[in-house]
């Protein structure tokens, strides 16, 4: 896979025309008004497009619905990593030549449910079966156990997982399209409605509706186009479990190889990047996606963000939107982390103070899917 390093850039990317809560559209919707944005900003038409990616709903039905008949298609789902995955695998496709305009959906309507398919877990699944009947919420019991344990093997406390939800909604209130800009301190997240232990309701991301969507191409194309290419410079992959009982660490997951796998990839080291963007389905999501892409060692995560260090000002620029903790989260966040590194990389916040990270010219964007079950890890940078 090396070789498709920098072969490739994402060229435009938008979110739907409504995010938070927008009942009055179906999911389809908000893929379809993404994708039109995300197209018009890259400077192309729908019939440019030959690689159709998506997760959540068949690529079959999405392609109906915008007209495109594409020559790859791509319906990887493993949850809120899936769209980070798509970078690799459109790059892959690009770079060999088995298409040339890649478009990338997301819409959910997760708050409102409009057009979305029921959510229940049938009875002779695997997690219907094993673990349905003994009464864990999911996913936030999932994520709340494996939290605690990670608490009783290292000593992370509850104050070190609410830096992560302060930080990021400092954040949020610069920017205007975040769900929640209300200022909050480390006691407000430890005195919020308990949810699981140990999470409090501001550990926990926003259930909101969003659609989102990127524009891959080739370099040489890519230079020709409106906006600043973005390069994929590193990808990696992966998942090693798919139900919470079966995951074979709770304090390590599978983003230690796809972390690794896109560092490798991208011939980068940690200290070179300007920006993390980290899925944060939950503030012990960030902690441990952290740990194991390697920007500190097992089990000094809580260090590592105490002090808002990822706050604006801070040394370590991290989930610059508000993130899905403050920001949005319609279900699979994974594609508005990628928003949002394109838009800093390609300084769109120039004018905006310290929203712009100083200088972007490398960034991580990370996804995690399931109940800590996957990894997408991409390494972007300003070409």
């Amino acid at each position: 896979m090396s070789e498709i390093s920098g072969k490739t850039a994402i060229v435009g990317v938008a979110e739907s025309d409504q995010i938070g809560k927008v009942p009055d559209k179906p999911a389809i919707m908000l893929h379809a008004e993404a994708a039109r944005s995300a197209l018009a900003e890259a400077g192309l038409a729908k019939d440019d497009v030959d690689g159709l990616f998506t997760a959540g709903i068949q690529t079959t039905e999405l392609g109906e619905y915008l007209g495109i008949e594409p020559k790859v298609t791509d319906n990887t789902s493993v949850g809120g990593s899936s769209f980070v995955i798509h970078i690799a695998h459109a790059a892959a496709a690009i770079a060999t030549g088995r298409c040339e305009v890649a478009l990338v959906t997301h819409g959910e309507s997760g708050r409102s449910r409009v057009g979305m398919m029921p959510r229940p877990t049938p009875a002779d699944s695997l997690r219907g079966q094993f673990e349905a009947p003994y009464g864990l919420p999911q996913p936030v019991g999932a994520y709340a156990m494996a939290a605690s344990r990670h608490m009783h093997e290292y000593g992370t406390t509850k104050e070190q997982l609410a830096e992560i939800a302060v930080a990021t909604r400092k954040w949020a209130q610069l920017n205007p399209k975040a769900y929640m800009q209300d200022p909050i301190g480390i006691q407000d997240v430890l005195e919020s409605r308990m949810i699981a232990w140990p999470f409090n309701l501001l550990d926990c991301c926003l259930v909101t509706d969003a659609g989102g969507a990127y524009v891959l191409t080739s370099m040489e194309r890519a230079k020709s186009l409106k906006q600043t290419p973005i390069s994929v410079l590193g990808v990696g992959e992966g998942h090693d479990h798919a139900m919470i009982s079966q995951m074979p660490s709770y304090t390590s997951f599978a983003a230690r190889q796809s972390g690794k796998t896109a560092f490798e990839m991208a011939g980068v080291k940690h200290g070179d990047l300007d920006l993390a963007m980290i899925y944060d389905s939950f503030t012990y999501t960030v902690l441990l996606s952290l740990e194991e892409l390697g920007f500190c060692g097992k089990g000094e995560g809580g260090d590592f963000v105490s002090n808002q260090r990822t706050a604006p000002g801070g040394d370590f620029p991290m989930n610059t939107n508000g993130g899905g903790l403050s920001y949005n989260h319609p279900g699979m966040y994974g594609m508005f982390a990628i928003i949002e590194a394109v838009r800093q990389l390609r300084h769109d916040y120039a004018d905006q103070g310290v929203r712009q990270v100083d200088d972007a010219k490398l960034a991580v964007v990370h996804g995690t899917g399931g109940v800590l079950s996957s990894a997408g890890t991409a390494i972007l940078g300003r070409a």
